[in-house]
């Protein structure tokens, strides 16, 4: 008897993805048989993107090359009908810190009334990223701060040269 793969959704906004995002995406890929890096392109909590859909799946699509069972897909759906739409029960989402875990919750009280068959697995943030957002990385290259760390190497010369636009 063939087992169906299990498949997981990775939701956010990744303007631009971030080292913290790849660690979390790297741990579910150790999981799930796929993971799809679930791409909203408006967010109705951040402002508009600095890089287009497009080019955050590139972006996404870069930095996971070395993963054979991750791959970035946009969104504009409600988060659970986009999981049922790709065959994932599960969606899986990072931790930082307190803050997080109040909107999550809530996110997932509604998720669960909307799809009580589609769970929501947390992972908790590496101590190393558990400050790192990609609102915190741009403000950081706004004003000339290195970023090279705590993003992937494609992201840095990227988010420079966009910011000094």
């Amino acid at each position: 008897m063939s087992q169906s793969p299990r498949i997981a959704v990775c939701p956010g906004s990744y303007d631009p993805i971030t080292n913290g995002h790849l660690d979390v995406i790297t741990r579910a890929s150790a999981i799930f048989d796929e993971v799809v890096v679930a791409i909203v392109d408006a967010s109705v909590r951040k402002k508009t993107p600095l890089f287009s859909v497009e080019e955050r799946m590139e972006l996404i699509a870069t930095a996971t090359a070395h993963l054979g069972n991750v791959r970035p897909q946009p969104f504009s759906t409600l988060v659970v009908h986009f999981a049922r739409e790709v065959g994932a029960r599960t969606i899986v989402k990072g931790l930082r810190v307190i803050s997080d875990f109040e909107y999550e919750l809530e996110m997932n009280q509604l998720n669960r009334q909307e799809a009580p068959d589609v769970d929501t697995l947390y992972l908790m943030a590496s101590p190393k990223y558990s400050f790192l957002s990609s609102s915190g990385v741009k403000e950081l290259a706004r004003f000339g701060g290195n970023i090279e760390e705590y993003v992937p190497a494609a992201v840095a010369p990227l988010l420079q040269e966009r910011l000094r636009r």
